[in-house]
């Protein structure tokens, strides 16, 4: 029997504008009225079921894709649907970095879903070796040391044009630790994919990376 590739999903391009589409009603009725519900669209599908990591990122439609909130769950934790809502709410509304994001403010803002694969630990004899296992622009990257984790998305190597060398640095230090704790031993990595889905305009056509 083939192994399962633990990178696979069931969801494919095709789903991105219902995914979309579903997650801006949801963060735009809680903005207008405060009540959280999972649509029942999300529930009557199997595969909305299943547990999956999940980030919303919100950004802002100007030249520069400024970000407005990002916030998700890294590990698969909570059941898809349950998932796309609470993070759609929280981008909206509980990014610390941001004042909440408002009403009227949707119609200018660009939605970018997220799905993540479980995190796979990279077991490494050498840490000096951790770059020439990673595919920068497809892999998500986890580290976890003494006193906190990090996580940064595929497409984040991608926007910054990083290196792996580039991407474990940064990753380092979104985890609160020094640019080269990648590189000290009993530091945990972990890598995952992520099936990113974007707005490429504000409720417009959506593409899939």
């Amino acid at each position: 029997m083939k192994a399962q590739n633990p990178f696979e999903t069931s969801f494919g391009e095709p789903d991105g504008p219902f995914l979309l589409s579903v997650t801006r009603n949801v963060i735009s009725t809680y903005l207008q009225t405060r009540r959280t519900a999972i649509p029942a669209s999300l529930l009557s599908d199997p595969r909305f079921k299943q547990k999956m990591g999940c980030f919303m990122t919100l950004k802002k439609d100007d030249s520069e894709k400024s970000l407005r909130g990002c916030i998700g769950f890294p590990e698969p934790v909570y059941e898809v649907c349950m998932a796309l809502t609470h993070a759609g709410i929280a981008a909206a509304t509980e990014d610390p970095r941001f004042t909440p994001v408002k009403s009227a403010e949707m119609e200018h803002l660009l939605l970018e879903i997220s799905l993540l694969t479980k995190p796979v630990e990279i077991s490494l004899t050498d840490q000096r070796d951790l770059p020439t296992k990673i595919e920068v622009g497809k892999d998500g990257l986890v580290l976890r040391w003494s006193f906190g984790t990090g996580l940064l998305l595929p497409q984040v190597a991608t926007e910054y044009d990083w290196s792996a060398e580039d991407f474990l640095c940064n990753l380092s230090m979104k985890a609160g630790a020094p640019p080269d704790q990648w590189l000290v031993p009993g530091t945990q990595v972990y890598r995952f994919r992520a099936q990113v889905f974007q707005e490429n305009s504000p409720g417009g056509k959506v593409s899939m990376d």
